[in-house]
């Protein structure tokens, strides 16, 4: 079986633009855990899951650091708290998604997509066509599979 057997083509997508309470909205009206980004294109920029909603409240982690001087020189790198704070204040989605998205042509085979599910721990998994979302898979689109063969 592969990718287009499987997926679901009536995808639920938001745009770049709207606010993260309207993406909350959806992902809690629809029943669904996470929704493609696209552009006005339809071409897959990002996915916002209810773990990026979710990481808006976590506590944050400020990096180990010591004053010197008057200055202060961290031990760990800072990108992470760069990047939570950016999610923590987000009004729009493009500032919560992740943009960097697993995704998959339609003849993909089951078992591929089954692999990047569990070792890049994804619970769903867009497929693309020519840049263009043209469906998406989930974990539970991989249980049933199995279920029926």
């Amino acid at each position: 079986m592969q990718a287009k057997d499987i997926m679901t083509t009536d995808v639920i997508t938001v745009a770049p633009e709207a606010t993260v309470e309207e993406v909350a909205k959806i992902i809690t009206d629809r029943g669904v855990s996470g929704v493609p980004v696209v552009d006005s294109n339809g071409k897959l920029v990002g996915i916002v899951t209810e773990g990026d909603i979710i990481a808006r409240s976590k506590k944050l982690h400020i990096p180990t650091h010591f004053q010197l001087l008057g200055g202060v020189i961290y031990l760990e790198g800072t990108k992470k708290l760069e990047k939570d704070l950016q999610k923590m204040v987000a009004f729009q989605v493009k500032d919560l998604m992740t943009a960097k998205v697993f995704t998959v042509g339609p003849e993909a085979p089951v078992e591929e997509i089954a692999t990047i599910m569990t070792e890049e721990r994804v619970n769903r998994i867009p497929v693309v066509e020519h840049g263009k979302l043209v469906g998406i898979i989930s974990r539970a689109d991989i249980v049933r599979t199995l279920i029926r063969k």
